[in-house]
């Protein structure tokens, strides 16, 4: 025989839902600066639909089967989202387990029997706590998910390729250089590359904190890729401590052309292509002769 919990809170959906909303919106912990009310009750009536069509089929302790495919479902819906949206896993959390007290209301009203109704409310208060979980789980899921996004993201941001000059291209590299980010950095140099048929590139790392023998060897990676696609390649940004730093470990960037700052560089790149910058008024003294 169903519990009394399977037999009738099925055919409370609108009176569980209202009394739910109500306490939310009640609560001092609602955050309406990240989610508006229309969406919270949205969100509300979906994850109560799914939680009521299992609670029909009696199942209160196994949240693992088939049936349980369309709350997991709307449980990773709303934690992903609400991951985005700047929630925390507590907050999160809170949102399923704070649907206890409604059906506590509910199940009082109609249960007379105190101790069936303290059998029927721990079933389902021990069910919830299962969800909230499941909730949590998935709420860390969609974190390093957006996380891993912005990450990238950033990385992509952080190592724009300019345009400096006909046939002169800059990368001013900020942060630290690992494996995943000198494979971005190479990918964008060498496009841009062959979209502007460069034949100069400078890597400026005066935003490097700190050149090891790791970075060391990216750089030298990059600029063999370079050079590999015709193009000249020139590092910019060696500070004093960053030369001494390279001395120390031994690492022989002697092949490679260096510069202290990025307008040496731009300097060194005019040579190289035989340009010649003037101020505007030497060109009319120049013309006068």
């Amino acid at each position: 025989m169903k519990s009394l919990a399977a037999q009738f809170l099925p055919k409370k959906h609108d009176e569980i839902l209202n009394v739910w909303m109500n306490q939310q919106l009640l609560h001092e912990g609602l955050r309406e600066d990240l989610m508006p009310n229309d969406d919270l009750r949205k969100d509300s009536d979906e994850l109560l639909k799914a939680i009521l069509e299992v609670i029909k089929k009696d199942n209160f302790s196994d949240v693992n089967p088939d049936e349980f495919e369309k709350v997991n479902e709307v449980l990773a819906g709303i934690s992903t989202s609400r991951a985005m949206n700047g929630f925390s896993p507590r907050e999160t959390a809170l949102f399923v387990i704070s649907l206890k007290e409604g059906l506590r209301i509910v199940l009082e009203k109609n249960i007379e029997d105190p101790k069936a109704l303290y059998d029927e409310f721990v079933r389902i208060s021990t069910f919830l706590d299962k969800l909230s979980l499941v909730t949590f789980e998935t709420f860390i899921k969609g974190r390093e998910e957006v996380i891993l996004r912005q990450t990238s993201e950033i990385s992509e941001i952080s190592t724009p390729v300019i345009q400096v000059w006909d046939g002169i291209l800059a990368l001013p590299i900020i942060g630290t250089l690992d494996s995943s980010r000198t494979q971005i950095v190479m990918e964008s140099l060498l496009v841009k590359i062959v979209e502007t048929e460069s034949t100069i590139a400078i890597l400026d790392i005066s935003g490097v904190p700190a050149v090891d023998s790791l970075v060391a060897q990216h750089l030298i990676k990059t600029v063999s890729a370079t050079r590999l696609m015709g193009a000249e390649c020139i590092i910019s940004g060696i500070r004093p401590e960053i030369a001494q730093t390279i001395v120390h470990l031994g690492i022989d960037l002697s092949g490679i052309n260096t510069k202290a700052s990025l307008a040496h560089a731009l300097k060194f790149a005019f040579n190289l292509k035989r340009l010649e910058v003037r101020k505007a008024g030497e060109f009319k003294k120049i013309a006068a002769e």
